[in-house]
């Protein structure tokens, strides 16, 4: 399997060095985000790679994966509520305005949509990264998400947190050409329902955006699907089959 690894500091994230790995040479790009603590190769580390080498192998996927610069500052107890919007915030430029660029430079090919993907914490950068930025990701799965972050901001509501999440910024988006792109997107919100799972985050998010009259469906996998990359790697071959 190809593999390829990089690091560069980012002028967003405040001169931070960050890591970037992919796998595979030709295919649909693949921008897989990382859970809360994990780094540009925990994927590789729990076998989600090794699941994904059929797709691979005939040339239909390209796997990025990144840092989890935001999750950690997340999961930090030291940090306040408002830093860590502020560093999810950050993460979300480098995101759009280094990577994204960097993926179509790599793909050659200036204009080439992207999927997003990731599980748990990972789940809510996916879908973040696509209702802000629908005119570079084209189709996000979200696994066992966790998506509403209130719970670590002690009782603040910033700005940086507003326009970071989608469960806030979308309720109040005004009829736009950014509402009617995101539109032509889909959102996958597929989750157990085992061990620490829990279905009720993926169904707030589906009827938010279902009222904003974006494309999107919860699967439900069943009670013998936990929380855990055993699930994952189960869920994301499939739909990236299907995408692919």
């Amino acid at each position: 399997m190809s593999k390829l690894t990089t690091q560069w500091r980012s002028r967003h994230l405040g001169g931070e060095q960050v890591q970037i790995a992919r796998w595979g040479v030709q295919g649909r790009p693949v921008l897989l985000f990382p859970t809360a603590g994990g780094d540009a190769e925990e994927c590789e580390r729990f076998l989600m790679l090794r699941v994904l080498e059929p797709l691979l192998a005939a040339g239909r996927i390209k796997v990025y994966s990144i840092d989890s610069v935001a999750g950690r500052a997340w999961i930090n107890k030291e940090h306040s509520g408002a830093y860590k919007a502020r560093v999810q915030n950050r993460f979300d430029g480098f995101v759009y305005e280094e990577l994204v660029p960097a993926i179509r430079r790599d793909c050659n090919q200036d204009d080439l949509e992207i999927i997003t993907a990731g599980a748990s914490l990972g789940a809510f950068n996916a879908l973040a990264a696509l209702c802000r930025h629908p005119d570079v990701f084209h189709t996000a799965v979200c696994m066992s998400g966790t998506y509403d972050f209130t719970r670590w901001m002690n009782g603040e509501h910033t700005h940086d947190f507003h326009v970071s999440s989608p469960l806030h910024f979308l309720a109040y988006m005004d009829e736009s050409p950014h509402l009617e792109r995101l539109r032509s997107r889909a959102v996958i919100l597929a989750t157990g329902e085992g061990k620490w799972e829990d279905p009720g985050e993926s169904w707030r998010v589906a009827q938010l955006l279902g009222r904003r009259r974006v494309p999107n469906r919860v699967d439900l996998w069943g009670e013998r699907y936990d929380h855990d990359w055993v699930t994952w790697r189960d869920m994301l071959p499939k739909y990236l089959d299907q995408l692919c």
